[in-house]
């Protein structure tokens, strides 16, 4: 706890002290906040503790950022936001704090949910981020509608919906609506995501991990390219396949 007041006095010094500190408003740093927490989920991604550490501290320093402003607006403090995260916590774990019984992880998460819409939500969707990212956003959505009871009972009936929508897509493609197509590939995406959740694979992570391949590879055939002084705009889509492949086996 030292270390932490004394990083909340060295943020409190920065904002009276430093111009651009001084600039920022909620506004103003909403941006950073999503770059840094892409940012925390980057070194997860890389596995590095010492980078783990380093871009929590990041994602940290704009939670401080953002309850020192509040404070100074006389909204609240970062001890009000202690307490208020220890009360839901508390009263959201009431298996640990209290003396509702749950069996497993899906019994808590049914709990947590029961829990939210007694809190006075009107929709079990409520509280999902309209800006997350989409396949995050879809994966979140389902889930919700999962835990209400709506969903499909077994994988092999999503499968057969991806089919389907795959059908759907390529007859949109055909008739060349833009309007059209578009919502057709955003139904195939959604139940993509849907057999991914099926299946317990994290379509967000997934796709990060593909694209990450890709700059790999894509990255390995500029380097050999380079070698001979070509770049990929120089050769052949053959000669790139092939250094591609290459690229696979190693």
């Amino acid at each position: 706890m030292k270390e932490l007041d004394s990083l909340v006095a060295l943020t409190k010094q920065l904002r009276k002290e430093c111009p651009w500190d001084r600039e920022q408003t909620h506004e103003s740093l909403k941006q950073h906040l999503i770059e840094e927490s892409y940012e925390v989920v980057d070194a997860l991604d890389s596995g590095s503790p010492d980078r783990i550490r380093e871009e929590l501290g990041d994602l940290l320093l704009q939670v401080l950022f953002h309850a020192n402003i509040a404070e100074e607006q006389g909204a609240f403090t970062l001890a009000d936001v202690a307490r208020t995260l220890e009360k839901k916590l508390v009263d959201r774990h009431p298996h640990v704090f209290g003396n509702t019984p749950a069996s497993g992880a899906g019994e808590v998460k049914e709990n947590w949910e029961k829990l939210k819409m007694h809190e006075g939500r009107v929709s079990v969707l409520d509280g999902i981020p309209p800006h997350l990212p989409a396949l995050l956003h879809a994966t979140r959505i389902q889930e919700k509608a999962s835990a209400a009871g709506f969903d499909w009972k077994r994988p092999d009936q999503v499968v057969i919906k991806i089919s389907e929508e795959t059908g759907e897509l390529a007859a949109a493609a055909h008739g060349g609506d833009p309007e059209k197509i578009r919502g057709e590939f955003g139904d195939l995406l959604f139940s993509l995501v849907n057999y991914a959740r099926f299946i317990r694979v994290d379509p967000e992570g997934s796709l990060r991990g593909t694209i990450r391949k890709f700059r790999e590879r894509f990255t390995y055939i500029e380097d050999e390219l380079r070698k001979s002084g070509r770049t990929p705009a120089d050769s052949s889509l053959e000669e790139m396949d092939g250094l591609w492949n290459e690229a696979k086996k190693k």
